[in-house]
């Protein structure tokens, strides 16, 4: 169990995520394992059939709290912009 110091921690990062993030939508699982993201997320997220999104999971204390998608070339972008200048200084 997180003492008092933990606590704070936790409601700080509550409140980062709560400033950014908001609930969209809730989904159900079906036996199958699979879920449909609602039409209107897809648009606002520009997400088409064959896209590719990564599932990006945090965890808390050893259990998954949060799952987030994020489109692959994003990823790849993000990837890049951060290993980039990181790779030129090692390569030389």
């Amino acid at each position: 169990m997180a003492g008092k110091g933990g606590d704070k921690n936790l409601k700080a990062s509550v409140s980062q995520v709560a400033s950014c993030c908001k609930v969209e939508a809730i989904l159900s699982v079906d036996e199958r394992g699979q879920m449909v993201l609602p039409k209107e997320i897809r648009e606002k997220a520009d997400i088409k059939a064959g896209d590719k999104l990564a599932v990006v999971s945090m965890e808390s204390d050893g259990d998954v709290c949060c799952i987030t998608l994020i489109k692959v070339e994003e990823l790849t972008d993000l990837v890049k912009s951060i290993l980039g200048p990181a790779m030129k200084d090692i390569l030389g």
